[in-house]
């Protein structure tokens, strides 16, 4: 559910084949939403309901489940570390050891009004040495773990589970907007090698950084596409939806090119230099073999890419997939990248097939008491 567009995309998976086919899809004009967080929930549900009966039509699945992808501009990332004392009289490091550690990553980070949707674990130490690959099954005596929580506020995280649940669907499972991008957008040898991926969108812009081929950081900032049709309104004199399609490029209306230029190349400077600042923070400011991969609505931005390397001096890309033989000319667009994204995510996950979000969590709470129980003196 973006600030400007809600998208829905459904799914089959056939025996055989590698990725899912799309069978449907639905979009409607988002009300109710700014920068990614809820402002009202019944403006918001009816705009959820209207995407959802629009897929509906089109794939002739009633939709009672689905996966949500998280946006907004409180999505970010945090690095901890955790540890534990390998549990085991030979030293022989479980998967026990190393949820464990995970667990105790997780408590040091300070989560006052926040809410981690997901981690991923992005180095393991035994002994001090480093672990290439997992330790399971590794000799040792204390097993540390470096892990990338991804959070957002716990209010929007609520708000917009409120809004899905009372539109009448059950989530499955929450991801990460960026994350969801990239399985449909990134290559294993781009987030390897090094890569940030570019969501511009109506009111936000996502930045997740890749390398190892592992997320190593994630930002959000408060400004999209919107701010440079606004930008572009005023200063043409033009209407809305006349200064959106000069944005895109395209040029029903007489207008000054030049002026028209250098107020979108002013607007995307600002995003270059939040972009830029950020790679700097993390140590990777012009030090991403595989560039910048742009993907959004206002990706399509004419120049973009030019612009994008001559002033972050990295190779820079528009995004595109190539996981969907049916996928359709409308689909192409890499607006609709996390919501297609979402449905790549549940390949290998069986968990999916029974029980519901609210069920998940459940488990996976039980289980760590559990474990923690067996793990004590």
């Amino acid at each position: 559910m973006g600030s400007q567009t809600t998208r829905v995309v459904v799914g089959e998976f056939l025996k055989g084949e590698k990725n899912p086919k799309v069978i449907g899809i639905g979009e409607s004009t988002t009300n109710g939403i700014r920068h990614g967080y809820i402002i009202n929930k019944i403006d918001a549900v009816n705009s959820l309901k209207k995407a959802v009966l629009n897929a509906e039509k089109s794939s002739g699945v009633k939709i009672t489940r689905a996966f949500l992808a998280m946006g907004g501009v409180t999505l970010r990332s945090e690095i901890n570390s955790g540890m534990a004392v390998v549990s085991k009289a030979d030293g022989e490091v479980t998967s026990l050891d190393i949820e464990k550690a995970l667990h105790n990553s997780e408590n040091n980070i300070k989560t006052d009004n926040k809410k981690i949707i997901q981690v991923f674990p992005i180095g393991f130490k035994l002994d001090g040495k480093e672990v290439l690959g997992r330790p399971e099954g590794m000799r040792g005596t204390k097993l540390e773990v470096k892990s990338i929580f991804v959070t957002c506020s716990n209010r929007h995280f609520e708000d917009l589970i409120e809004v899905v649940s009372t539109a009448g669907i059950e989530i499955v499972d929450v991801i990460a907007s960026p994350i969801s991008s990239s399985y449909v957008t990134l290559s294993e040898r781009q987030k390897i090698v090094g890569v940030a991926l570019v969501n511009i969108g109506a009111e936000t812009v996502s930045l997740s950084v890749f390398e190892n081929g592992n997320l190593i950081s994630l930002h959000t900032f408060s400004l999209g596409g919107a701010d440079i049709t606004n930008d572009i309104a005023l200063g043409l004199k033009i209407s809305i939806e006349e200064a959106d399609n000069l944005k895109l490029g395209n040029t029903s209306i007489e207008f000054s090119k030049k002026k028209l230029d250098e107020i979108i190349e002013a607007r995307l400077s600002d995003i270059f230099e939040l972009i830029e600042n950020h790679l700097k923070k993390i140590k990777r400011n012009e030090l991403l073999p595989a560039g910048i991969v742009w993907i959004g609505a206002s990706s399509a931005i004419p120049k973009l890419e030019d612009l994008s390397k001559n002033t972050l001096k990295l190779p820079s890309k528009i995004g595109s997939t190539e996981m969907f033989e049916n996928i359709k000319t409308k689909l192409k667009d890499p607006a609709w990248f996390t919501a297609l994204g979402l449905i790549i995510s549940t390949k290998d996950n069986k968990k999916y097939t029974e029980g519901s979000f609210a069920n998940l969590f459940l488990e996976l709470k039980n289980s760590m008491k559990t474990m923690l129980k067996q793990l004590m003196p």
